[in-house]
């Protein structure tokens, strides 16, 4: 019988046995072959390991030639010393020092390579010009009429004289380590000056960031309730009596410009703060609310030099505040109290301390109501200030302090009170 055609049913190819395929060939349907590379198994392949073993080696260092012989000559020098031999004890050291000349010439040689040539050369002047300067001195009889003016010396008052200019040189280490001590100290007060002073203001921006956020709604109006007001009238308190003079100017200034300590006209109903119909809120000073009261936060405090102009000091307790030398233009201290207030030498140009004329204007008193109109009960007690030294004081802030300032104020005010009654009686 013949065998099946192989191409037969459709080219389909039947599976090769192993046998018919011993190289790992494999016919694809469509004709083509691709080989199969045979993969050798773990069995064969510890077959073909070699372990190969290696005997280690040992290695034997030897002295160089030049070390031995400078070993051998300070044995040399050591037997020829102790069996007392000039002849051993002068080879030895002879052998020992040429040989240390040599060994130490690589290491020369490294050292003065990495030596620049103007070093090198620099390093070779020094020496030559020493002894050059020496010979000079030795052939032109300088170094004899040294020697024969130092014969003639008394080395004792030398000797005395040295005493002294070393006593004198230790006071003068003395009084330097002491200058030293106080720049160093002047150095560490200024930089804690500064530090403090860095850290004042990040506290004072602080509040002012609070403040706002406190009393403004998102719509940047101002809306402060009861507990609003007391809260921010604790956060001042707080922090004027923790800053200097000058942070506290800072702090009245931001709250006089920002309205906060100005009596405001008050919604009848909530008692929010009515607008003026020109951008900013209507003032109410017989009737009116602050939004932080002053108090008397700045009693007895020293403002001396600082900065306060625009800034609205009215009713405040100001009683023994030092305001020397304070810029006060056009501040508002109308009932403020000034008793025994120090205003030595400050500017009180256009300085508010009542209102309505002169004439009729008095201070404050307890329990009786403002008058605005007249100025009855709208000035500032100033019983006690002491006024030496004011710059330009009006005319009728003259007579106002004359009238009401008594006999101790009247002594202080520049241009004298001869003209104007004492109308406090005391």
């Amino acid at each position: 019988m013949t065998s099946p055609n192989p191409t037969s049913n459709g080219g389909e190819t039947p599976e090769s046995s192993p046998e018919e395929n011993p190289a790992g060939k494999v016919e694809s349907t469509n004709g083509r072959r691709s080989e199969v590379f045979a993969q050798v198994s773990e069995n064969d392949a510890a077959d073909q390991i070699v372990v190969r073993t290696q005997t280690p080696t040992l290695t034997y260092q030897t002295l160089a030639p030049a070390t031995a012989i400078t070993l051998l000559a300070i044995a040399i020098i050591l037997v020829g010393l102790i069996i007392s031999s000039v002849w051993l004890v002068l080879s030895g050291a002879l052998v020992a020092i040429a040989i240390s000349l040599r060994l130490m010439a690589p290491l020369a040689q490294e050292v003065f390579s990495e030596i620049s040539l103007e070093q090198q050369a620099l390093f070779v002047a020094i020496p030559g010009m020493g002894l050059g300067v020496l010979a000079l001195m030795q052939v032109s009889g300088i170094n004899r009429a040294i020697l024969n003016w130092g014969a003639t010396l008394r080395w004792d008052v030398i000797g005395a004289l040295g005493d002294f200019f070393g006593a004198f040189g230790q006071i003068f280490i003395a009084v330097l380590a002491v200058y030293v001590a106080w720049r160093q100290y002047v150095i560490s007060r200024d930089l804690t000056t500064q530090q403090n002073r860095i850290t004042q203001q990040q506290t004072i921006d602080t509040f002012f960031q609070g403040i706002s956020d406190l009393v403004l709604d998102d719509e940047g109006l101002l809306e402060d309730w009861p507990q609003e007001r007391i809260i921010a009238e604790a956060r001042t308190a707080v922090i004027l009596s923790s800053i200097d003079a000058a942070g506290k100017a800072k702090v009245i200034r931001f709250l006089s410009l920002s309205k906060l300590l100005t009596p405001l006209r008050r919604d009848e109903r909530l008692g929010r703060p009515i607008l003026d119909g020109r951008g900013g809120y209507e003032e109410d000073r017989a009737n009116g609310t602050r939004v932080i009261d002053l108090g008397a936060m700045l009693a007895a405090c020293d403002l001396s030099g600082s900065d306060l102009r625009w800034t609205e000091l009215s009713e405040a307790n100001l009683v023994r505040t030092d305001l020397s030398r304070c810029d006060l233009v056009r501040a508002n201290l109308a009932r403020a109290i000034l008793y025994q207030a120090k205003l030595c030498g400050a500017d009180l140009m256009a300085v508010r301390l009542f209102y309505g004329p002169v004439e009729t204007a008095s201070p404050r008193t307890k329990g009786d109501r403002p008058d605005y109109p007249t100025g009855a009960h709208t000035g500032a007690v100033v019983e006690g200030a002491d006024l030496t030294g004011v710059q330009r004081l009006s005319e009728e802030q003259r007579r106002y302090c004359c009238a009401w300032g008594g006999t101790t104020t009247r002594a202080t005010i520049p241009g004298g009170c001869e003209d104007v009654p004492n109308r406090l009686g005391r």
